[in-house]
């Protein structure tokens, strides 16, 4: 694999299991969609109200989520329940680890994308002569005394703050994914029953430098390979996606996280729900920090959509796999986009 196209699977590398096998397509990134000036269209995110699917109105919110995971491929999430206390500590430890030395956050770099914590760093890409800015730190986290032991213990605040957040996540997560699954008719609990672990990314863009590269972006355009992924801003901008054929700003909305859907919902969803196509870009005044949580089954889980998805009307577009087999595929074909799916494509689809 050549060095550019390590630097390309670095998106891949939080998938849990993930093998190292060598690939056998080839670089996507000319595949990739151009950076239009995007539009600033915040009047147009959904918002759900996560308190409410706790009330009479339940209802109600799981058909706007729905029709947000259809329409748009992803939506802010207000009254969530994470304490402000716990979404500040979080970005205040986020900092001071990537404010540390460099000798100090090096500690947590490896090249095993099996690693149990892996820092990541900016790179410059010489073929498409772009340099991605975003540093990361990336571990598993759930159960969170099984992993917890593994943390950075500098900053000392570091292991307390980062679980308190993602205890606090999870729940989040479970409540969403109860209301995903009815909205496509399923039982509550049916995708809460296929998951395994869960990953996080603590993201750090550094403000923009001069250089003599054509771009300079935080992330490239990708789809995420999960089932959903929640995304904490801050309140510095960044989050592009691509809605409806554009690009859009998703500016930070206050006591809001953001959720994707991944390629994985994609699938169990038999299509109805897409993918979402999302880049980051760097300020180049301000730093920025994002903490994305990654959402997984469990590597026997099967993930082709249920047979009540499926008639004649809606004939089956994805044949069932399991999360192992599409881990292992992912590293046989790499890409930034829900193209990781099309082996799985039913022939008639």
């Amino acid at each position: 694999m050549s060095a550019t196209m390590l630097q390309l699977a670095e998106c891949l590398l939080a998938l849990p299991g993930a093998k190292h096998l060598p690939h056998t397509d080839k670089d996507p990134i000319s595949n990739l969609p151009t950076l239009p000036e995007a539009q600033v269209s915040d009047s147009s995110i959904p918002i759900i109200d996560l308190e409410a699917l706790h009330g009479p109105r339940r209802s109600d919110i799981v058909k706007q989520l729905g029709q947000a995971c259809q329409h748009k491929g992803f939506f802010a999430v207000k009254n969530h329940g994470i304490p402000r206390t716990t979404v500040s500590n979080i970005f205040d430890t986020t900092r001071e680890f990537f404010h540390l030395p460099k000798e100090e956050r090096m500690k947590f770099y490896t090249p095993d994308p099996n690693s149990d914590i892996r820092l990541m760093n900016a790179y410059k890409d010489e073929v498409a002569n772009v340099f991605v800015a975003r540093e990361s730190l990336k571990f598993h986290c759930h159960p969170v005394e099984n992993y917890v032991n593994k943390w950075p213990t500098n900053p000392p605040s570091f292991r307390k703050y980062a679980a308190e957040y993602l205890t606090n996540v999870r729940r989040v997560e479970i409540t969403l994914l109860g209301a995903i699954s009815e909205s496509l008719g399923l039982e509550r609990d049916y995708i809460e029953k296929k998951l395994g672990g869960h990953y996080v990314s603590l993201n750090y863009y550094g403000a923009c430098e001069q250089s003599d590269l054509e771009l300079t972006y935080g992330v490239r355009a990708h789809t995420d390979p999960t089932i959903i992924t929640i995304l904490l801003q801050d309140d510095v901008p960044g989050l592009q996606v691509l809605s409806e054929g554009e690009w859009m700003d998703v500016n930070p909305i206050p006591g809001t996280v953001v959720v994707h859907v991944g390629d994985l919902l994609q699938a169990i969803s038999n299509h109805k729900f897409k993918s979402l196509l999302h880049q980051a870009m760097v300020n180049c005044e301000k730093e920025r920090m994002s903490i994305a949580s990654y959402c997984y089954p469990s590597s026997d889980a099967m993930i082709g959509p249920p047979k009540k998805l499926i008639d004649n009307d809606h004939p089956a577009v994805y044949q069932d796999f399991t999360f192992k087999e599409f881990s292992e595929q992912m590293w046989k074909v790499i890409t930034f986009t829900d193209t990781r799916l099309d082996s799985f494509k039913c022939s008639t689809a």
